[in-house]
């Protein structure tokens, strides 16, 4: 009867545990976003999933692929498995400890039931039971740290994931501009080699100087080094993207060209309240930051007496064959008392340090938070104006197109000098190589601004591809 009275009283005070609950910090959150559309109550570009927002057959099986094969994220998977044991090692602490041993005899050695006590018996079974009585909460703070850091783990993983998502679509668009800049700069290359060509008979015939033709060459020159500049930063972005899917370099097969990429018309923010819930780093800093506070009660808690209810269980007997029988039972049950004396100093300590931090974690999550906001701002304007911008190039590529055929056509009929056709056409090559750049950029500012948003992707969502199956 002590015992069921001291069980039960222990349960009543486990909701009376020590320290402060959590309670997520004050954060100043506007009505809709600086930079945002206003129209806050349209769904959020965020709310898509993955595979509506990159239409591109072929990105999207790059995705699956590192999804299935990245190793950054096959680690974030084994991390939440991780802290999913260990918060269920913390779970057994609210449980009795049970260990058993035995002996059988060996030779003329003598055996013990208990240090310093000779035994008569040669054969003999033990149980120790071990009960901590959480009287100041320091197992359920404790188990409320492990909980909270299994939820940041998982938080983390689906962070890694939507990094991984991202950074698969930007590597990809980053190798279909160079695919169109590598394309630019090869025909700009043989324009300069017609032109070198030209400026050669025109000198045999005296028509032209030899400093007509040495910048014709110059230029033709810049034009190779260019091509050979983008080769190496195709190969190159095909070797990081191939790390991104978890293989080593291979050669990257592409879908839709840089053009052909779908940007969505409207890319809608949402409410800025709604990133406080959906982004993972900040749930990720929100989860540290409860863990951090559950640790505050459980170092309180170190400072009070532990009770522990003990117990031993055995049978023991001469003969083998008889050991379990009822006379050889034996059982002794107590309570023991362990109270900080001399460390109770060095406790007080302990509990400073996990009350500072708490407020580093405070800190890191409000930093996280304004991290946050900037990066969506910056992606909302980044799509704003690059869509912009690339309209305007386009516009300026069309004009320098026409500049060019005209200083061509004055140039072989000897009405202009060799200097409109070089300034032309090495206008035109930026303003194409600055145009795709733009429009790659374009496509990356959407997909920031889809990680920023918190991204709308689930490991429990399937594909378009998995539903039709």
């Amino acid at each position: 009867m002590r015992v069921v009275v001291i069980i039960g009283l222990s349960w009543l005070l486990l909701s009376c545990a020590m320290g402060p609950d959590y309670q997520r910090p004050q954060t100043d959150v506007e009505d809709r976003f600086r930079m945002g559309d206003g129209q806050p109550d349209l769904p959020a570009l965020a709310n898509l999933p993955w595979w509506e927002l990159l239409r591109d057959a072929q990105l999207q099986q790059l995705i699956r692929t590192a999804l299935a094969e990245n190793k950054d994220l096959q680690r974030a998977v084994a991390t939440v498995e991780e802290f999913r044991a260990r918060a269920l090692v913390a779970r057994s602490d609210y449980f009795p400890g049970i260990t058993v041993s035995g002996s059988a005899p060996a030779g003329r050695k003598a055996n013990f039931l208990f240090p310093g006590f000779a035994s008569p018996f040669n054969y003999y079974l033990l149980g120790n039971l071990a009960w901590e009585i959480d009287l100041w909460g320091r197992v359920r703070r404790l188990n409320e740290a492990a909980r909270a850091e299994l939820f940041s783990k998982e938080e983390n993983r689906r962070a890694v994931t939507i990094q991984l998502v991202s950074a698969v679509a930007e590597a990809y668009f980053n190798l279909l501009q160079f695919d169109v800049q590598l394309d630019i700069a090869k025909r700009t290359l043989q324009s300069w080699e017609e032109s070198v060509r030209i400026a050669q008979a025109r000198l045999r015939q005296g028509m032209t100087s030899k400093l007509d033709a040495d910048q014709f060459e110059a230029e033709r020159a810049n034009a190779a080094a260019r091509t050979a500049e983008l080769q190496r930063q195709m190969v190159q972005a095909e070797n990081h993207l191939s790390v991104l899917l978890g293989r080593r370099p291979f050669p990257i097969t592409r879908g839709h060209s840089l053009d052909e990429q779908v940007v969505p018309p409207e890319v809608p923010a949402g409410l800025p309240s709604e990133l406080l819930q959906r982004r993972p780093d900040l749930l990720v800093a929100e989860q540290q930051l409860a863990a951090a506070t559950a640790r505050i009660g459980a170092a309180k808690a170190e400072r009070f007496p532990r009770i522990t209810l003990t117990g031993l269980l055995g049978v023991a007997h001469p003969e083998l064959s008889l050991i379990f029988s009822d006379p050889s039972s034996f059982g002794v049950f107590g309570a023991a008392v362990a109270t900080p004396l001399l460390n109770a100093q060095v406790l007080g300590f302990q509990q400073e340090a996990v009350e500072a931090q708490s407020r580093q974690a405070v800190a890191q999550y409000q930093q996280a938070v304004l991290t946050a906001f900037r990066e969506v701002e910056d992606a909302l304007i980044a799509v704003q104006t690059t869509r912009t911008q690339s309209e305007s190039q386009q516009q300026q590529v069309t004009a320098l197109q026409s500049a060019l055929k005209l200083a061509e056509l004055r140039y072989k009929g000897g009405l202009a000098n060799y200097l409109d056709v070089l300034v032309a056409r090495r206008s035109l090559f930026e303003s194409e190589l600055a145009l795709t750049s733009t429009r790659r950029l374009l496509l990356a500012s959407v997909v920031q601004l889809y990680k920023a948003l918190g991204g709308g992707w689930s490991p429990d969502t399937p594909s378009a591809e998995e539903k039709k199956g």
